[in-house]
């Protein structure tokens, strides 16, 4: 045993649920959800139209349908609607894609037609020239007859190709590091790392409410993560879709990820992390606890809203700690102390996860009031730590 100096790690951001992930306020979530009521009511008389109108309307509804881009199937929100649902949802798609000005939809239910813009917004994080949409009411008397649905463009068709292909042009030079034949969990590593070593948390960002914000700006809120991470696991063929609700009493927007055929929350918005030794400057980590969590985890600090059908996630195979194999479910002070030594000449931070807390305390105990992390980190001095005592984690910081 050696007396080494040992030090708590002070905590900068967001180690359990600090400032950084409350910072994301309702309007920033609801932006891109936004509506507007144009109109609540249009006479539509019929003594003023007569039938032909009411049969152009609807050979033009016809035609819209034949029209219609089937293009979601598989994506978790469109799959959660019902038919009537992905009718409406496939109609609102088309416009935006085709930047269609206004059109008719084949509904007059309000409810029904906000589900599936939620749907769309979900499923689709690569939206990044729309914001929210007005919508129109038509009435005869006091009957609703038909909607009429106008997304929010903020550029022109132009403007957005050339964005598109500035876009296009960063997220190949992302994903160069990893490749469509890689695992389920590789992929999903990969891109969880991007979004914490690449993008900074800035309450104030432009663009946050989009990719935009992530790829071109690199700052970002919330949404913009969330929005950045169903856009890049889509390339990778991994199924995504973006979860909203609050964290902290806050909004908050992260990610619900199919991984190996399980289903996992992932809150790239807490994967960026950061401690301060005493007086010394800021050292940021990557905190692995949001990548990949099971309901029971996610709800430790999220609550989704019920916007978008959930499922109860309980698969822990791609879980950071067990596919690193530093999640500790027995006393062996070899192989912590291998993975501390891996660690120590690394430089860098390793956080290990115990099965329960009577394990953490004897690692504890063992490793740092008694010291015998000597013995495996030769020449350390002093020892930088975080413990979580939520997570049942020690984190050694060597960076």
């Amino acid at each position: 045993m050696k007396w080494i100096k040992c030090r708590a790690a002070g905590l900068l951001l967001v180690f359990l649920f600090g400032s950084m992930a409350s910072a994301c306020s309702m309007g920033d979530v609801g932006e891109l959800l936004q509506e507007r009521m144009e109109s609540e009511s249009v006479d539509t008389e019929e003594s003023k139209q007569g039938a032909e109108p009411q049969k152009a309307e609807t050979k033009q509804l016809e035609e819209q349908q034949a029209a219609r881009e089937q293009i979601s199937v598989g994506k978790y929100a469109y799959e959660h609607l019902g038919e009537e649902g992905k009718t409406i949802y496939d109609e609102m798609l088309t416009a935006i894609l085709n930047h269609e000005e206004k059109i008719k939809l084949s509904t007059t239910d309000l409810d029904l037609m906000r589900r599936a813009y939620t749907a769309v917004c979900g499923d689709y994080g690569g939206l990044f020239w729309v914001e929210g949409y007005v919508f129109t009411r038509y009435t005869k008397g006091d009957e609703l007859v038909s909607l009429e649905f106008a997304p929010k463009y903020t550029m022109t068709k132009e403007e957005r190709r050339i964005m598109q292909v500035q876009i296009d042009d960063i997220v190949a030079v992302w994903l160069a590091g990893i490749s469509i034949n890689d695992t389920d969990y590789d992929k999903a590593k990969y891109v969880y790392e991007l979004l914490a070593l690449n993008t900074e948390y800035v309450k104030d960002a432009t663009d946050s409410q989009n990719i935009i914000s992530v790829f071109v700006k690199r700052q970002t809120v919330c949404q913009g993560y969330a929005c950045a991470v169903q856009y890049l696991l889509e390339q990778l063929g991994i199924q995504s879709v973006i979860v909203s609700g609050t964290a902290l009493g806050d909004a908050h927007a992260w990610n619900l990820v199919k991984l190996d055929g399980e289903y996992y929350y992932m809150d790239a918005t807490w994967g960026n992390n950061g401690y301060q030794n005493g007086q010394g400057p800021e050292k940021t980590f990557i905190d692995y606890n949001y990548m990949a969590m099971t309901t029971e985890e996610m709800q430790m600090g999220h609550v989704p809203d019920s916007n978008i059908e959930l499922p109860e996630c309980t698969a822990v195979m791609d879980n950071y700690f067990i596919r690193e194999g530093i999640y500790i479910e027995e006393w062996d002070p070899e192989r912590m102390g291998a993975i501390l030594s891996w660690a120590w000449e690394q430089g860098r931070v390793v956080t290990l996860r115990f099965s329960d807390e009577i394990l953490k305390k004897q690692a504890f105990r063992y490793f740092i009031d008694d010291g015998y992390i000597a013995d495996y980190c030769d020449g350390i001095t002093q020892i930088n730590y975080i413990e979580d005592n939520l997570w049942k984690e020690i984190s050694f910081c060597f960076n």
